[in-house]
Parts: C-alpha cells; sequence; structure tokens
C-alpha cells in the first residue's frame, strides 16, 4: 500500500500519498542478454498496444521452452506476469521466478521476442540471471525470523506470518524469510509490512509495505458527469465496473455502496457524504480514460476489471492508498478536506498500474522511481481532464491543502521547495523514503516536458533549473508520458535504479521516435539535468 503523503500507503504493500517518515553475449544460444537499463538498440517502433489475458496464457505454455533457452539452472521456473506487444508483433514478455519450490524476489526477468517469435534478448532484474543456491535449508529458525518482523514493525501485529524465499539483493541472491506483518499504524493507515530477513543472519534486508500511500457535485472539480448504473449507485459499467463505496468512519471491510434517489450526487461540500464519493468516483474515472486513450490500457490490470474507491475511511485521516486491489480515501484535518482530488485519484490508481507492470521495489532507488510514476500520471490526468475547477498543474495535492497553508504536497519543478525532496540525484538517494527519493525523477519529468527557465502554464509559475547548468527546450508532457510509460511497461524491474531509468527512457524514446530525434534528445537531456550518470544507452 503506499499512502499519498507523509500520510499515506501501497497494494498487499500498501503506497500512501505521502510519507511515515555489461551487456553479454550468449553467442551459441542467440541471445541478448542485459542487464537492467542497459543499452538495447532497436528498431524504431509505432506506439505500444496491450494484449489480452489470453496472451499471458500463450506465453506460459512456453515457459518450460523458454527457460531452456535462457540456460536458467535445474530448479528455476518461469511465470509469466505481463505481456506487451507492439503493432510490427514484437513482445516483450514479464516473468518472475521460483527455485526448487521458493519465491524468487527480484528475480524478475523481461524477454523480447520478435515477430517470429525468436528471443532476441533478455533483461534481467539487478543483472539476476542466476538466482540458484546451494543450499534453501535455514540456520535461523522461522520463530526467530516472525518475531524479528513483528519488532521491526513498529507496531500492533494483528498478524504475522512468514515464508522462506531466495532475495535478490543487490550483489547476490540468499535465502531469507518473507515475514508480513498485518496491523495499524498510529496514524490510522493499515500496514502489510513485508520483511525480508536473512534466513543465516537474522539481519533484515529490506522491507516493503504493501499499502501504498493513490452528474455529481464534487468539492475539488465543480459539477461532473460520472458513470452509474441502474438503480442509481455508484458503479461505472463503462469502466470495468468501478465503484465507490462509503466506509463511514471504519478502517476495514468493503463499506456500502453508494446509492441514490435521482441520480444527482452530492453538494460540493463534507456536509454531504456523496461529495467525497463523487470526487473519487470521478478521478476513477478520468484515470481510466487516461490510461485507455493515450496507452490502450484497460484498467489497472490491462484486464478491463474495474476496482473499488472507498471513501470516508478513518476519523480525520489525513491520507489516501492503494493497498493492491483497491483506493481508500480519508477525510482529512477535521474530516474537513477529503483526499479526493483528481492528481490523488490518479497518483493512488498508478500504484496499482506499476504492481502489475514493472512491480517496482517501494525501498532504493526503485522505490523513488515508483512514487514518481504515480506523480507523472496523476499529473498527466488531471492534464488531461481538462476540468476548469481543477486545471492541470505540476503541483501534487494542490487542492487537499494536506499541510494547512495552501501549499502543494510536491513541486515538480523544483522537489525540494518541499523541504525533504532531492532535485538531483546523488548517490544517497536511494537511502530517502521514496516520497523524497521521488524528487529527481518528477523533475526530470517536468523539465523534459517543459525545459528548463521561467513559465508559466494554466496561471501557475514556474521557473526551474537542471543540475548540471544545462538549458535546454521541453517537447510536451503527452510525449514524456508515453515514452515513460513505455519504460515502465517494458524496460524497468522490481529492483530498478535511476540509472536504469535513464537507459530505459532512452531506449524507449528511441524505439517510438527514432535515434537521434528531438524528444529521445530531450529526455537524455533531462536524465543529465538531474545528475544521474551515463549508461549504455545514447540517442
Amino acid at each position: 500500500m503506499r499512502p499519498f503523503s507523509d500520510h499515506h500507503v501501497r497494494s498487499a504493500v500498501v503506497k500512501r500519498l505521502t510519507s511515515v517518515g555489461a551487456v553479454a553475449v550468449l553467442a551459441a544460444a542467440g541471445l541478448a542478454v542485459v542487464p537492467a537499463g542497459a543499452d538495447v538498440r532497436t528498431t524504431p517502433l509505432p506506439d505500444s498496444g496491450f494484449n489480452q489475458p489470453s496472451a499471458v496464457q500463450a506465453e506460459q505454455a512456453l515457459s518450460a521452452k523458454t527457460a531452456v533457452a535462457l540456460g536458467l539452472a535445474k530448479g528455476e521456473v518461469l511465470q509469466v506476469r505481463d505481456v506487451v506487444r507492439d503493432a510490427d508483433g514484437t513482445e516483450f514478455v514479464r516473468y518472475d521466478r521460483t527455485f526448487n519450490g521458493l519465491k524468487v524476489v527480484g528475480g524478475d526477468l523481461i524477454v523480447k521476442r520478435d515477430g517470429a517469435g525468436a528471443i532476441s534478448q533478455v533483461t534481467y532484474n539487478r543483472d539476476a540471471a542466476k538466482v540458484g543456491l546451494a543450499s534453501t535449508k535455514p540456520t535461523l529458525s522461522q520463530a526467530a525470523a516472525l518475531a524479528k518482523g513483528a519488532e521491526s514493525a513498529g507496531f500492533k501485529a494483528t498478524t504475522n506470518k512468514g515464508q522462506l524465499v531466495v532475495f535478490v539483493t543487490e550483489s547476490k541472491p540468499v535465502l531469507a524469510y518473507e515475514v508480513v506483518t498485518n496491523g495499524v499504524k498510529p496514524d490510522q493507515t493499515p500496514s502489510v509490512l513485508h520483511s525480508f530477513i536473512d534466513a543465516k543472519t537474522g539481519k533484515v534486508l529490506a522491507q516493503d509495505d504493501e499499502i501504498k500511500t493513490g452528474t455529481g457535485n464534487s468539492m475539488y472539480s465543480g459539477q461532473v458527469s460520472i458513470g452509474t448504473s441502474a438503480g442509481f449507485t455508484l458503479k461505472d459499467n463503462s469502466r470495468g465496473g468501478n465503484w465507490t463505496t462509503d466506509l463511514n468512519g471504519g478502517t476495514s471491510g468493503a463499506g456500502t455502496t453508494f446509492t441514490d434517489a435521482d441520480d444527482v450526487w452530492g453538494n460540493g461540500t463534507t456536509s454531504s457524504r456523496q461529495t467525497a464519493g463523487v470526487d473519487a468516483h470521478y478521478g476513477s474515472q478520468l484515470t481510466w480514460d487516461y490510461y485507455k486513450n493515450a496507452h490502450g490500457r484497460n484498467g489497472i490490470r490491462n484486464n478491463g476489471v474495474g476496482a473499488r474507491s472507498r471513501v470516508h475511511y478513518g476519523n480525520a485521516y489525513v491520507n489516501a492508498f492503494w493497498d493492491g486491489t483497491q483506493m481508500t480515501y480519508g477525510d482529512g484535518q477535521g474530516n474537513q478536506r477529503p483526499l479526493t482530488s483528481i492528481d490523488v485519484a490518479g497518483h493512488e490508481m498508478s500504484h496499482g498500474v506499476t504492481e502489475a507492470t514493472a512491480n517496482l521495489n517501494y525501498f532504493g532507488d526503485a522505490g523513488g522511481l515508483n512514487e514518481a510514476t504515480s506523480d507523472i500520471f496523476g499529473t498527466l490526468v488531471e492534464f488531461s481532464a481538462n476540468n476548469a475547477s481543477d486545471k492541470g498543474d505540476y503541483l501534487i495535492g494542490e487542492k487537499i491543502n494536506i499541510n494547512g497553508n495552501g501549499t502543494p504536497l510536491r513541486y515538480m519543478d523544483k522537489p525540494n521547495k518541499d523541504g525533504r525532496s532531492q532535485d538531483c540525484w546523488t548517490t544517497g538517494t536511494k537511502n530517502l523514503d521514496p516520497h523524497y527519493s521521488s524528487g529527481p525523477l518528477n523533475h526530470w519529468f517536468y523539465m523534459a516536458s517543459e525545459g528548463t527557465g521561467a513559465k508559466t502554464i494554466n496561471g501557475v509559475s514556474y521557473n526551474t533549473a537542471s543540475c548540471n547548468g544545462t538549458t535546454f527546450t521541453g517537447v510536451g508532457r503527452d510525449v514524456v508520458g508515453k515514452i515513460w510509460y513505455r519504460t515502465l511497461t517494458t524496460k524497468l524491474s522490481s529492483g530498478s535504479n535511476y540509472q536504469a531509468a535513464r537507459n530505459g527512457v532512452i531506449n524507449s524514446a528511441k524505439e517510438l521516435y527514432g535515434a537521434g530525434s528531438a524528444n529521445c534528445i530531450a529526455v537524455q537531456k533531462a536524465m543529465a539535468g538531474i545528475n544521474v550518470p551515463a549508461g549504455t544507452a545514447t540517442c
């Protein structure tokens, strides 16, 4: 679950809106084996489209043959997670792995097949081509691992369970326990915390929380048209059945689906419980339409199935989150500022898209890339909505007044204006909370879109500078959005870092717009402009 702000959550890693605190060649096999983010030179292709679930099933039937072709070790089994198909038949197949029956955390890889079905390249997460271990017998007892996980959670556990896994660190795979601790934090945010504990030493290797902190009269968007169903319920059958429920102050359960007598919902203020429902429902509608129209994606998981939005969570809960299956919104300070604005809804639902594709970790550089992805697409949803009451901008959460002083939660042109985020990437970026390590990528997106220098957009003034002193012109947010979406869905894996992102956007831009194109050069300049070191990819 990823909370939206310093008060937000991620999916069976809670994503909140805010924070709480070499290319090797296998000549014999004819495969190009590429570490995550390395340069992949390909012929320029048209914009990507996505396959239906049947494509996943077809690729799964080939998984055993694929494992042999890749020379994977005995005991390694591939499981298809996602398939992206280009117009020329090129496919990018994303796999997870198991080893001797154990889940491999960080063992994901991307196989590229040409139109004839031949494998042309493989991108391994963290260059982990092999994930086998000499032994899967732990030294640490399961009981000790469970105790360590519960202790490190920092809240009272309601459930605490664990299993042995292979955990791929930055240097090697190790045997570990994955301890999943459920509970509620002091600020009312639910937590489904995954702690990865070395099965020999007892060291906590990493932690990842599933909770990611993501005609009606709305509070923030004016009078809007929303999708409802027969009997006047907040269920949008034209968008996979997206529906919205009222938790009525609860912190668990599905809530009650909103209904109405005349299909006129809310009154634009918190005096009507429907108002927050209208905003959340409208936000999910806009986000669905953005992904469909801009990227051909049919819902969060690209399977045509909608998701639930729950409003009125807890008491004066100042956050919103994605928990792996649904969006949840608090009512804010004094229960008067629901966290249901357009960019917040787009942010939370985008955590779901990230989870269904690259599945970026919520720690290290990958955590910042994860959180920035939600800010980027939340911003693009807001611009695409073209709503007169909530015009597009490069400010995150400006409508919800989460700071209580009229300032936004985050600034994409100058991330460090919030006092915590970084404008420029450093070797220490990976040590920050994801809401702050997201700063460099947010800064990249703004500069690639709008360029450096002063600019006024929809009445908001911006003035940004690159970290390396260069000046350049942007190529527009829609172009950069397409490049980042292709990077997310075909180039990045769970442990990708900022250099992988730099290589990824350059290669994606080359595939979409051609080598040497203005669009490629712009995203390359912007990556250099946030001080991400040059990798293997160039325009």
